[in-house]
């Protein structure tokens, strides 16, 4: 009993982790050296500009904002910590994972990001059902995610959703707001009580 209770605290701690982590809506996977040699090498190159008034076909706000949300992903997968800053406000609130007070401010986001980061290998987490809408200069988007990552050493995979809102500063949109929750665990399959069993054909008598 005291075994079984163990490992469900565990496991519950574990989640804390993950949505703790979640709330930042991040995606990171493993990168090959050969990949981060490329990467950084890129890095000499000025970054692009989502400023629509620069781009050769302005972008909609909305479709600014998806931008935003990939690079903020893709900024995030690499650990471009300058690139991921980029996307979010100084002073963005985030809602925090566990019973405590929001997180207020990039600094205090970062460094609660890089503590927990570390406990976390091979980790994905794939974006869907995205919707976005703008009123202004502000604008909000939800979407799903499925996360799947080792995180101290075990094994764990998760689905939520996730709000964000931003604002439109200086003709570039910025997060300001963050708010993640976590979906009930996946229950596993079972063969209902009520279903009908198959008959078992007889026993054929061996050949004499």
């Amino acid at each position: 009993m005291r075994n079984h209770f163990g490992k469900r605290l565990a496991s519950r701690t574990a989640h804390q982790v993950i949505l703790l982590l979640l709330v930042f809506a991040l995606s990171w996977t493993c990168v090959s050296p050969a990949a981060a040699q490329k990467e950084k090498k890129k890095k000499t190159d000025p970054a692009p500009s989502t400023d629509s008034s620069k781009m050769l076909i302005p972008l909609s706000d909305e479709q600014q904002i998806d931008y935003t949300l990939s690079d903020m992903l893709g900024a995030w997968q690499l650990g471009d910590i300058e690139k991921l800053h980029q996307d979010y406000a100084d002073d963005v609130a985030i809602v925090n994972g566990s019973w405590a007070p929001p997180i207020l401010g990039w600094a205090n986001f970062l460094a609660i990001y890089q503590q927990q980061r570390a406990r976390m290998q091979q980790v994905r987490m794939d974006r869907t059902n995205t919707y976005i809408k703008v009123s202004g200069m502000v604008g909000w988007a939800c979407y799903q995610w499925d996360f799947e990552a080792v995180v101290d050493g075990q094994h764990m995979d998760s689905q939520g959703q996730t709000t964000v809102v931003l604002e439109k500063r200086n003709n570039h949109w910025v997060i300001v707001h963050n708010h993640t929750s976590l979906a009930p665990p996946r229950a596993p399959q079972t063969v209902p009580a009520n279903a009908p069993s198959v008959p078992q054909q007889p026993a054929k008598p061996a050949p004499r």
